[in-house]
């Protein structure tokens, strides 16, 4: 009878002790949360129109760029950003005007990429470009707007 009786009461100590640890921590003033990373900074929030940028000591990491590599890939892709900036002021072009000389940049900055960069890293690149851009008002991993994924009308039985 003592057995049982002893195991119990280390049972509910052990429990008691569970159940009140997080209140005791929660008291514990020392603990302050570390302070946020810089906006813009790595792991930190990106910053006031840095939605689709990337850092580019980033960037040389996920291609591997040489040492010999990084200026010449960092001033064309400061060139490209200068470009678009400049483009996104001038207010005399249309939509389509601004959409054509857009895509006119990018292809002109992968022109370019493609002389400083191996073949491996290049196409890195345009897997890189493709998540930034990525699908656009479609929701994640679903298919393209219009398609269903299926044959069949949604909410129908499918036809034998």
């Amino acid at each position: 009878m003592k057995a049982p009786k002893m195991t119990l009461i280390a049972a509910l100590a052990v429990g008691s002790l569970l159940t009140l640890s997080p209140a005791l921590r929660a008291d514990d003033t020392t603990n302050t949360p570390p302070a946020a990373p810089p906006a813009g900074g790595p792991g930190g929030p990106p910053g006031p129109g840095m939605r689709g940028r990337m850092n580019f000591d980033r960037l040389a990491g996920q291609l591997n760029l040489t040492d010999d590599q990084k200026p010449k890939v960092k001033e064309i892709l400061d060139g490209q950003m200068q470009q678009m900036r400049d483009l996104h002021q001038d207010d005399s072009l249309s939509a389509d005007d601004r959409r054509a000389k857009m895509r006119s940049i990018r292809e002109d900055t992968d022109t370019k990429l493609k002389a400083v960069l191996t073949a491996d890293q290049f196409e890195q690149w345009q897997k890189i470009q493709s998540r930034m851009r990525g699908p656009r008002n479609r929701p994640p991993g679903g298919p393209p707007p219009g398609e269903s994924g299926t044959n069949a009308p949604s909410g129908a039985p499918p036809q034998t």
